[in-house]
């Protein structure tokens, strides 16, 4: 079987914040929207943002609201200076920084901003990792 992951899909209490987020925060573009979910093409996955509750029906869930998980999603970039950027324009559309930038003992830099609906999304800067065109990153180049 493939290493891979196809779609990785949040659950979300407001599509709008959460399109806000992701589509003026990162500046990605849905390719696909209804009512109830927004796709958007990454490179070689899809993320999806779909209610909460109808996304829990789909699974068959019981129970109330599930909040997220011990998870954090990692959007790299090329510098320390990029890192402070992306936070920032998260930050100033709807995301909360729950870890200012700084440098960990292991180098690089790295912050973490979460979503309108609590995910975590650490934005890092590894020199030791190669971003290609498409941001493909590769382990240890």
């Amino acid at each position: 079987m493939p290493q891979q992951i196809s779609v990785v899909t949040l659950g979300v209490t407001d599509l709008a914040a959460s399109r806000r987020f992701y589509a003026g925060g990162f500046g990605w573009v849905p390719v696909f929207e209804n009512p109830e979910i927004v796709f958007y093409q990454m490179n070689g996955l899809m993320l999806g943002t779909w209610l909460r509750r109808p996304m829990q029906e789909d699974m068959r869930r019981d129970g109330g609201p599930s909040p997220p998980g011990a998870v954090a999603l990692g959007h790299n970039v090329g510098s320390a200076e990029e890192v402070e950027a992306v936070m920032h324009r998260l930050a100033s559309e709807g995301g909360r920084i729950l870890r200012p930038g700084d440098a960990p003992p292991h180098g690089g830099y790295r912050g973490y901003v979460e979503d309108p609906d609590g995910h975590a999304w650490e934005i890092a800067w590894n020199p030791a990792w190669a971003i290609d065109a498409e941001g493909r990153v590769t382990f240890g180049t």
